[in-house]
C-alpha cells in the first residue's frame, strides 16, 4: 500500500489472510482515509436499498396475486446471502490466496477479516470491502429469482439462493475481480459487475424459466397477456434502483476520488438516455408515452453502463444508454422465439444488457479515465488502439453466461429430485395465487373481495344481514363478513 499525504504506509502482512494486527500499532485506522471509509459505507447502504427496489419493480410488473411474494423473495435474498457471505462467500470470492477459478477458506466465518488492505483496493480494509461486496452478492440472486413469478414455492427458492450464490456467483465474481482470477489476469475489464451481477443473473433467470416450465395459459405466440398490475410500484422500484446505482457504480472505485465521480456522471447519463430511448421506441408503435417503457429503458441504460462506468468518458455513456436500451428492447422478443416463459424480461434486460455493456467497454474504455483514481493503469479499448481488448470481453461474456446457465440448470434439476424441494406449486395453487398459497398474506387488502372473475360478489343486503347475524357473536362476526367472496 502506498502512503499518501495523510496516511502512513501499511507495514503488515499482505501475502495471505491476516487481521492486520501484525503492524504493531494501536490504531489500525491510521492506514486509511476517513473520507474513503465514509464514501464506501454510504455506497454499501445505497446498494442495500436497491434490493427492495428490485422487489417493488418486479412486483409492479407482475400480476396482483403474486405481488407480495416477489417483494418477499427480494428481502429473503438479503438475509440468506448475508449469512452465506459471512459463512464462506466472502472467503471464496475475495480471499488473498486461491486458484485462478475460486478462492480458499482462509477467511472462513470472516476470520482474519479486519484491517488488512483488501483484495479490491489498498484504500480500504478487508472488513469494509466485505460489507460493500456483500451487497453485490445479495442483489444478484434477487435479480434472478424474479423468474419464479407466479409458479415457484418459497422454500426451494431460499435453498436455491444459498446454493446458487456459492456455486455460481462466487466463482464468477472471483475470476472477474480477484487479482488471482483468470479473467482479471487475462485483462478483462468489468468495473462494477457486468458479468458477475447482470450476465449471471440474466442467464440464471433464463435457466430458471426453462426448468420450472411455462405458466398455466401461456401461449408461444402471445405469452400470457396481462398488463403490469401496479405501475406506481415500478416507478418506486426504479427510483430505488437509480439512486442506489450511484453507490453500485460510484462505490466500485473503492475510494472517494475523481474516478468515483466520473462513474456517477456516466451512470446517471446512461440511465437518462436509456429511458428516453425506450420511450421513443414504444411511442413509434402505440403513440403513447409509456411510464413502464421509461423505467425499463432507464434500467437497461444502468445495466449497460455498469461494466464500463469506471473506464469510459461521458460522451461514450450516451452510446451505452442508446445501444443498451435498443438492444434490451428488441431482446424482449427473444422469449417468444425460444418459446420460454421468462415473464419479467430479466434475461433481456440484465443478460443482454450486461453483454452489450461488456462489449462496448472493450470499444470505449479509456486509459485516462481509469487513471482518474491516481494509480490504475490499463491499456484501454479500441479508442486506445488496444484491439485485443474486445476479445477479452467476449471471452468473459461467454464464460460467465454459459457457466451460470448450465450450473443453474444443474442446481434446479437436482433440487427437484429432493423430497420437499420440488420447485413448482400445484396447478390449483398457481391459479389461486402464490401470495395466498405460500404467504397467506396479500399486497392489498381489497383483493380479498374477489379472487376470480367468476366469483359472485354478495349484494349489499346480504353483507348487511351477515353483519347483523354476526353482531351477536362479536368474535365471529368480522371473520364471517371478511370471508364472504373468498
Amino acid at each position: 500500500m502506498s502512503a499518501s499525504l495523510y496516511v502512513p504506509e501499511y507495514n503488515g502482512t499482505t501475502d495471505g489472510a491476516d487481521a492486520g494486527y501484525s503492524t504493531g500499532v494501536a490504531d489500525l485506522n491510521q492506514f486509511y482515509e476517513s473520507g474513503d471509509f465514509a464514501w464506501i459505507l454510504t455506497c454499501a447502504a445505497l446498494v442495500l436499498l436497491m434490493i427492495p427496489g428490485v422487489g417493488f419493480f418486479y412486483s409492479g410488473l407482475a400480476r396482483r396475486k403474486s405481488a407480495l411474494s416477489l417483494i418477499m423473495l427480494a428481502m429473503l435474498s438479503i438475509a440468506v446471502v448475508d449469512f452465506q457471505w459471512f459463512f464462506w462467500g466472502y472467503s471464496l470470492t475475495f480471499s488473498h490466496t486461491g486458484s485462478s477459478f475460486i478462492g480458499d477458506l482462509s477467511n472462513f466465518g470472516l476470520m482474519k477479516t479486519l484491517a488488512q488492505p483488501s483484495v479490491g483496493s489498498t484504500k480500504i480494509p478487508d472488513l469494509l470491502f466485505c460489507l460493500y461486496q456483500g451487497m453485490f452478492a445479495a442483489i444478484t440472486p434477487a435479480l434472478a429469482i424474479g423468474a419464479a413469478v407466479d409458479r415457484a414455492r418459497v422454500l426451494p427458492c431460499i435453498v436455491f439462493i444459498f446454493v446458487w450464490a456459492t456455486i455460481v456467483y462466487d466463482p464468477i465474481a472471483y475470476w472477474t475481480w480477484n487479482a488471482n482470477g483468470w479473467s482479471f489476469v487475462a485483462g478483462g475489464l468489468d468495473f462494477a459487475g457486468g458479468t458477475p451481477v447482470h450476465i449471471s443473473s440474466g442467464a440464471a433467470a433464463l435457466a430458471f424459466s426453462v426448468m420450472i416450465g411455462k405458466r398455466t395459459g401461456y401461449a408461444k405466440s402471445a405469452g400470457l397477456p396481462y398488463r403490469p398490475h401496479n405501475v406506481t410500484h415500478i416507478v418506486l422500484g426504479t427510483v430505488f434502483l437509480w439512486v442506489g446505482w450511484f453507490g453500485f457504480n460510484g462505490g466500485s472505485a473503492l475510494a472517494a476520488n475523481l474516478r468515483a465521480v466520473m462513474a456517477c456522471i456516466v451512470t446517471h447519463l446512461a440511465a437518462s438516455v436509456g429511458g428516453i430511448t425506450w420511450v421513443l421506441l414504444d411511442y413509434r408503435l402505440e403513440k403513447k408515452w409509456s411510464v413502464v417503457g421509461f423505467c425499463s429503458g432507464a434500467i437497461a441504460g444502468l445495466v449497460a453502463i455498469t461494466p464500463g462506468s469506471g473506464f469510459v468518458a461521458p460522451w461514450a455513456a450516451v452510446i451505452f444508454g442508446i445501444v443498451g436500451s435498443i438492444g434490451c428492447n428488441f431482446a424482449t422478443k427473444l422469449k417468444f422465439i425460444m418459446g420460454v416463459d421468462e415473464a419479467l424480461d430479466i434475461f433481456a434486460v440484465h443478460g443482454i444488457g450486461g453483454i452489450i455493456g461488456n462489449l462496448l467497454t472493450g470499444l470505449f474504455a479509456a486509459d485516462y479515465i481509469a487513471a482518474l483514481d491516481g494509480f490504475t493503469s490499463i491499456p484501454g479499448g479500441w479508442i486506445n488502439h488496444n484491439y485485443v481488448q474486445l476479445g477479452y470481453q467476449i471471452a468473459d461474456c461467454v464464460a460467465g453466461f454459459s457457466y451460470s446457465f448450465v450450473l443453474t440448470c444443474v442446481i434446479l434439476f437436482v433440487m427437484n429430485l429432493i423430497p420437499g424441494l420440488s420447485l413448482r406449486v400445484s396447478a390449483e395453487n398457481e391459479e389461486l395465487g402464490v401470495d395466498e398459497d405460500q404467504l397467506g398474506e396479500f399486497a392489498y387488502d381489497y383483493v380479498e373481495l374477489q379472487r376470480h372473475t367468476s366469483d359472485i360478489l354478495p349484494t349489499g343486503a346480504e353483507l348487511y344481514q351477515s353483519g347483523r347475524a354476526g353482531s351477536s357473536k362479536s368474535s365471529e362476526g368480522p371473520e364471517k363478513v371478511a370471508s364472504i367472496g373468498r
